[in-house]
C-alpha cells in the first residue's frame, strides 16, 4: 500500500525542520512497538498540523518550544530548539518565549528550559542572535 499524502507531506516537512541526519536516525531505531506511532506522528502531526497554512513554521517552532518548556518536556525541547536553525527563530525570540513560559507556567518550567536552551545554544544547533 502506498503511503498516504499526509505521511508524504510529513516526511518532507519533518526533513526540512528536523534534517535528515535526525529522521534518519530516527528511523533506523523504530520497531514493531512504536511503528504505528512513529507512522501516525509523521501522517498527523507534520503532515496534518506542520503542513497547515495558518501558520508558518517559524510561529509552529515558537509554540513547539513555548510548549515543551511548559510541560517539562525536555528530550522534545531540545530537538525544537535544535531544529529553530530550519525555522528562523533566534535567540532572543528564544529568550522571549521563555520568559513568557515564566510568566505563565512558571519559574521552575522556564529555568529548567534555559538551562537546556543555553545548552543548545553552546553546541551551536541554533542560530547567532538577530
Amino acid at each position: 500500500m502506498a503511503p498516504a499524502a499526509g505521511a508524504e507531506a510529513g516526511e518532507a516537512v519533518r526533513r526540512a525542520v528536523l534534517g535528515d541526519a535526525h529522521v534518519d536516525r530516527a528511523a533506523a531505531g523504530v520497531t514493531a512497538l512504536d511503528a504505528p506511532f512513529q507512522d501516525w506522528i509523521t501522517q498527523s502531526v507534520w503532515g496534518g498540523i506542520w503542513t497547515r497554512p495558518g501558520l508558518t513554521r517559524h510561529t509552529r517552532s515558537l509554540l513547539c518550544i513555548a510548549m515543551m518548556a511548559a510541560l517539562a518536556r525536555h528530550e522534545e525541547l531540545a530537538l525544537h530548539l535544535r531544529a529553530t536553525r530550519a525555522t528562523g527563530v533566534t535567540q532572543a525570540e528564544i529568550s522571549e518565549v521563555l520568559l513568557q513560559v515564566g510568566a505563565y507556567a512558571g519559574v521552575p518550567a522556564a529555568n529548567a528550559a534555559l538551562k537546556i536552551a543555553k545548552a543548545v545554544l553552546q553546541e551551536g544547533a541554533a542560530p547567532e542572535e538577530a
